[in-house]
């Protein structure tokens, strides 16, 4: 049984993590205590939902929901801190603070954790979502109790639709670039003094000129695209900005 535990107060856990090459312990008042929080649990980093749309637009939406008032949005899912650490890095979700429960002692408190021995995982945790004031439940998100793993209500616009239904999601930018290009350089220093985060995408990394050319019509970088809409080099992109 998946049970809602809305109003109830989040379980007392003190997490092992392994940061800068040392053992520390954040426990749970440190981490919820006098904060709005969201928190999203998953069955497993580097799995293929988590990996794909879970974790990546959270980590998106991280600016957007700073705006509504959140203070910190937290990834947790039952496996250590080496491989926890590894998925942020690759995922470089930089927005987003990785939480190991190694021993499912939060996932267990929270009445989440679930057997997974059909697919070699032991116990993990089920996936949903919630908001959580000064260490309070306020929503959660509990994806159905049905076989597989369902992915339809923990989701980061689920929640930004709860917290503020007219928030306004920030625009996608793309940003194609190559190393020592001071033209991307000055396209990047444009983005970011306008506050926009980017993706960008460096020639040379499964990506080539002739790539390059058939999805911009350009064959020199940098090239921009902003909310799906292909905006041009730096000299275009600043007219665009301006």
């Amino acid at each position: 049984m998946l049970n809602n535990r809305e109003g109830q107060t989040v379980p007392q856990v003190t997490f092992i993590v392994r940061d800068n090459n040392e053992w520390q312990q954040i426990t749970t008042d440190q981490l919820f205590k006098g904060k709005n929080v969201i928190v999203f649990s998953l069955p497993g980093a580097f799995t293929p939902t988590c990996s794909s749309t879970h974790l990546p637009r959270y980590n998106e939406l991280a600016k957007t929901f700073k705006d509504n008032g959140i203070d910190d949005i937290i990834c947790m899912s039952v496996n250590d801190t080496f491989v926890m650490n590894e998925w942020k890095a690759q995922q470089q979700a930089d927005d987003i603070t990785i939480i190991p429960d190694g021993n499912g002692d939060f996932s267990d408190g929270m009445g989440m954790l679930v057997d997974k021995n059909e697919l070699g995982f032991g116990k993990r945790s089920w996936r949903y979502s919630m908001l959580v004031k000064d260490g309070v439940i306020d929503k959660m998100f509990i994806e159905p109790n049905k076989p597989g793993d369902p992915f339809e209500v923990s989701d980061a616009e689920t929640m930004l639709n709860y917290i503020n239904p007219q928030a306004k999601e920030p625009e996608f930018v793309s940003l194609f670039t190559k190393p020592g290009c001071p033209h991307c350089a000055r396209a990047k220093a444009l983005l970011e003094d306008k506050g926009l985060s980017y993706e960008q995408i460096e020639l040379g990394q499964g990506i080539t000129s002739r790539s390059l050319r058939a999805i911009t019509g350009a064959g020199t970088v940098p090239q921009v695209f902003i909310g799906g809409r292909f905006i041009g080099n730096a000299d275009e992109l600043e007219t665009y900005l301006t």
